[in-house]
């Protein structure tokens, strides 16, 4: 809760001007780091995840899972007020993760995240947010997650990833409405935009929505098996997945990997495209 209304102030008129509220302004900012103590992985946890999001129990962990100890680091960042943009209201654009190597259960990790100046996007300006995974001094893991400011554009500026079509193949997802809380209580990301629909209307969606970590962890889970141990996985999120809800998995193989897909089974308006690439 204290975290939630840490992210919160800096949307909040009047309050966002009180001394350690105030965020920097995005000019001359430079950047900033942090990281953690040691962590040791452990099966609780990785078990809890793996249902959530529909990867089997095994002894290393799913590839999305070091994502669940970047999270913290990534708030802590969002809410410095030297951080320039507010966390609540920030959107989750792209997300690539590379994995070098299986992770195991019971691995002692270190997590480091950064993040660098603010980038032009025709639809405001993004932030890339970079982590980094260590067994002792071997980096496994790593990601790069790419946030939108809404705000004045640059038209000049590259929109985001593209991907090869990935068209539906049948499988169709029947998503609960609390799977927003579901993944919440892994991930430790309570959003009020994925909880209820009360706190997702104050924040203008018709109702809750799925977390898009949550729908990038699902689409890789249904390809694991398909996986090499040292593979990058890109994503672009597109349109929200309103809870509850259907969503329709695609997935096609390309030269290197697999390009996949969720979609609106109705409509076909696209929540996620991606794709997979063997290193």
């Amino acid at each position: 809760m204290p975290l939630l209304v840490k992210a919160a102030l800096p949307s909040v008129p009047v309050l966002n001007q009180l001394p350690g509220v105030k965020k920097a302004s995005a000019d001359g900012f430079t950047g900033i780091a942090k990281d953690r103590p040691p962590v040791t992985v452990e099966r609780a946890h990785v078990d809890a995840y793996a249902r959530v999001c529909g990867f089997p129990a095994k002894d290393i962990v799913p590839l999305p899972y070091p994502h669940m100890l970047a999270f913290p680091l990534h708030m802590a960042i969002m809410t410095d007020a030297a951080f320039p943009a507010p966390a609540i209201g920030t959107v989750h654009l792209e997300n690539s993760i590379t994995g070098h190597r299986p992770i195991a259960i019971g691995e002692e990790l270190t997590v480091s995240a950064s993040v660098g100046p603010a980038e032009g996007h025709p639809k405001g300006t993004i932030y890339r947010f970079s982590t980094e995974v260590r067994a002792g001094e071997q980096l496994v893991w790593e990601s790069v997650s790419t946030y939108l400011r809404r705000g004045r554009g640059d038209e000049s500026a590259s929109s985001g990833s593209t991907f090869p079509d990935a068209s539906p193949t049948g499988a169709v997802w029947s998503l609960p409405a609390d799977l927003g809380r579901q993944y919440a209580a892994v991930s430790g990301d309570h959003n009020p935009i994925h909880l209820y629909p009360l706190t997702a209307k104050a924040l203008g969606f018709p109702r809750q929505i799925a977390h898009g970590m949550w729908s990038k962890a699902r689409c890789i889970a249904a390809l694991e098996n398909r996986l090499p141990d040292a593979v990058r996985v890109d994503v672009a999120f597109k349109k929200p997945i309103i809870l509850p809800g259907k969503v329709a998995f695609g997935s096609t193989p390309t030269d290197d990997g697999y390009a996949f897909s969720l979609s609106n089974p109705k409509s076909g308006a696209p929540h996620v495209a991606g794709a997979t690439t063997a290193l």
